[in-house]
Formats: structure tokens, C-alpha cells, sequence
């Protein structure tokens, strides 16, 4: 990346107490995936901030948050781009090569420390998956916040109208299904806290149920055709268009969650036996065959499309830094993405509606609700029962002639 900076660029920002850092800035810009046209602004950056430790004579080793902050509120309400990211990446290249030292663990409140602790518990006792935590501790630190203001945990005080009244503060705002999940997570917690020696008295069964009944709703997915069509409209002419095409097929062919496709690895892919490994729910794993479209999809992305990363993910960020997708949301926003282009309207548009139109044109064409369970990787024959729902042809000689209609 140094041979294309301008060399009269270079010489004016080596200059400084950062000056002999430079190099293994520029060095990590090129490793993540950095664009040239985007040092320039980076490195006038560093040379600002070099400049301003100078006139200060501030040493490098020194450096802490407080010094960051003050030379990047130096200007009272001016950002000036892109120092803020910029500094704080220079900081952390800083103390990779030892020339700072890491920052000491933050002090953990009583909320924090009580919040790490049940994080624990629930991966090592109760085996659930880093993707799932949030869905329970996220619920968590909003209860202990508003029972417990100031901090201080008092569980013995914790009575079942604490936990009523929580319950109504929620219930407005949230879906049916994440109620739900309100409702197990506060009974997982509170029969933690018995576990953990915190509480005598078990809460969990103050915890009303959330209603929802079996079989209640149908499966939302797309109509026949709509998902070739949304896969037709795919641009596979750049690297972008060439890793979203290849996700989608894999949603739509496979079947895959979102978190599926996000954790694949390279490893993960059997070209020769023409399968591919599937990480499922409850750390369980699954060899799927891998259809011929899918996998020229994903080898066009691998060959031409994939950015040069260290990162053993099959799909990575196409923006710098360059590596795996942080959260499922980004599977999901490239469904939203694809279906507005395409324009296909869909009540739900989340990577999950991929999944749902799977299962019912299998269904259309007379698999067999085992056999699409099979597909699903489901555990239990109830879960794939729902699907049933959506075959009306099968449905059709149940139903009752409808009194004084035609016969």
C-alpha cells in the first residue's frame, strides 16, 4: 500500500513522536482490507495528532483514553473526520506490537458482574450458544436496571409483584414471540438465582405463561415463483453481487438460518464429496448435499468475488475492516435488500422467510413433512407439523361443506 501513496504525501506526515509507527499502520490498513484512497485521510490524521504530542511533549507510551479525548475535543463541537476511528485505531495497532500497554479490565458494577456471571452459567451448565445470549441477558439488565436503580442487587427483596409489574412495563411493545422469550428468559434467570445461592424462595413460577397456542399461525413465506424471481435479479457482475447471490441460494436451497450461513468456515465446504457442514441450534452438526447452482454460486464468490482475508468465514465485510459478519441482521438486511429490488412485497422479509418458502414448495411438490424436517435439521415432528398449514390441496377434502352453500 506504500508504493501507491504519493511519496511527497508520505514525507509530509512522517513527522513526530508517531513517526516510526507509520509503517505498521499502513501495514494493518492493507491487512483489513483497507482501500489507497482512503489513507491519504487517515494519515493527515496521524500526523495531526503526531504534531499536537509534540507541542505537548507527550510520549507515545503515555498515551491513554484521557489523551485521546483530549486531542479529539481539542475543537469543541467540530468533528473533523476521520480522526475519531482513526486515532483509536492507531492506538490498538499501538498496543498489538507492545508499545502500549493493554487498558486494564473495566470495573464491573454489581448489574455487570451478575449479568457476566449468569452469561456463564447459561454456556457452561446450560450449553446454549453465544449467538442466543443476548435474547436472555438483554431482557435481564433491563429488569435489574429498572427493580434496582442504584446499583445495589438486594434479591431477598425481589417479590412476584416485581415481577408482574415488569411484565406490564413490556408487554406493550413487544411482538407475541419475543414475549415469549421475555417469559423464559425471567424464569431461567430467577431459577438461577436460586441456583447460585442469591435467592431461597424460586420466582420462576410467579412468571405467568405467554399465550400462544400450537398451530395458531402459518408460516409466512413467499408465493410460488418469487423466489426464482428473486434470485434472477440478482447483479453477479461484482464481488458484492456475487456473495449476496450466493447467500440467498443458500437460504433458498438449503434452507439455512441465518446464523447458519454467517458461521460457515471454509473447512466447512466438501468439494469433492459435494456436501457442506452445517453448524445447527444446540451445537448439533449436519451434513447437507450441496445442489449444483449453490455450489458454482459460492465457488464464483470464492475465486473472483472473496476480498484477501485471514478469516476462515466463508462470507466477509466487502468494507474495511475486512472480516465476518458481526450479527445475523446483516444476513437478514440482504434478504430486505434483495426483496425490494426485486419488488416483492412479503410480510416478512428477514432471511427466515427464505426458509418458510422452502419448506412449502417441498410440500408443493409431495415431500414428505419428515422429509422436509429432515431438511430443516427440526428435532421434533411438531415443529414441522405447522407446515402442514399451507398445503390446501391436501386440505381441501377436510373441510366441511359450508350450510345452505353449494353442494
Amino acid at each position: 500500500m506504500q508504493s501507491l501513496l504519493d511519496p511527497r504525501l508520505l514525507q509530509r506526515v512522517r513527522v513526530g513522536p508517531l513517526e516510526p509507527y507509520f509503517d505498521i499502520y499502513l501495514a494493518r490498513l492493507e491487512r483489513d482490507g483497507f482501500m489507497a484512497s482512503s489513507v491519504p485521510c487517515q494519515a493527515y490524521a496521524i500526523a495531526r495528532f503526531s504534531r499536537w504530542l509534540e507541542q505537548r511533549h507527550r510520549a507515545v507510551a503515555d498515551l491513554d483514553d484521557s489523551t485521546v479525548r483530549e486531542f479529539l475535543n481539542r475543537d469543541p463541537g467540530v468533528v473533523h473526520y476521520p480522526e475519531p476511528a482513526t486515532v483509536r485505531r492507531l492506538c490498538s495497532v499501538l498496543r498489538d506490537v507492545g508499545v502500549l500497554q493493554h487498558a486494564p479490565a473495566p470495573v464491573l458494577t454489581a448489574s455487570e458482574r451478575c449479568i457476566d456471571e449468569y452469561r456463564r452459567y447459561l454456556v457452561n451448565q446450560r450449553g446454549l450458544s453465544a449467538s442466543c445470549l443476548s435474547n436472555y441477558t438483554s431482557f435481564i439488565e433491563e429488569f435489574l436496571l429498572g427493580r434496582f436503580p442504584d446499583g445495589d442487587l438486594h434479591f431477598s427483596e425481589l417479590c412476584a409483584s416485581d415481577i408482574t409489574a415488569f411484565l406490564q412495563a413490556c408487554t406493550g411493545k413487544l411482538t407475541r414471540g419475543r414475549i415469549k422469550l421475555l417469559v423464559t428468559a425471567l424464569r431461567s434467570f430467577l431459577r438461577y438465582l436460586v441456583h447460585a445461592g442469591q435467592m431461597e424462595i424460586e420466582l420462576a413460577g410467579c412468571v405467568p405463561s405467554a399465550a400462544g397456542w400450537a398451530f395458531s399461525e402459518i408460516p409466512k413465506g413467499l408465493p410460488a415463483g418469487a423466489v426464482e424471481h428473486l434470485l434472477e435479479q440478482q447483479n453477479r457482475s461484482t464481488p458484492l453481487g456475487q456473495r449476496n447471490h450466493a447467500i440467498l441460494l443458500l437460504l433458498a436451497r438449503l434452507g439455512l438460518r441465518a446464523g447458519e450461513v454467517l458461521a460457515l468456515s471454509l473447512g466447512d465446504i466438501d468439494w469433492e464429496a459435494g456436501c457442506i457442514t452445517v453448524r445447527r441450534k444446540a451445537g448439533r452438526w449436519m451434513q447437507l448435499p450441496l445442489p449444483t447452482d449453490v455450489g458454482e454460486a459460492v465457488a464464483l464468490y470464492l475465486r473472483s468475488g472473496r476480498p484477501q482475508c485471514s478469516s476462515r468465514r466463508v462470507f466477509l465485510r466487502h468494507a474495511a475492516p475486512v472480516c465476518g459478519f458481526a450479527h445475523t441482521v446483516t444476513i437478514s438486511s440482504i434478504v430486505r435488500r434483495a426483496l425490494i429490488k426485486a419488488g416483492i412485497e412479503s410480510e416478512r422479509t428477514g432471511a427466515h422467510v427464505l426458509r418458510h418458502s422452502l419448506a412449502a414448495d417441498l410440500l408443493r411438490k409431495g415431500a414428505s413433512l419428515a422429509e422436509i424436517g429432515d431438511v430443516l435439521g427440526h428435532r421434533r415432528p411438531d415443529t414441522t407439523a405447522l407446515y402442514a398449514k399451507v398445503d390446501l390441496v391436501a386440505l381441501r377434502p377436510l373441510a366441511l361443506p359450508w350450510p345452505g352453500g353449494a353442494q
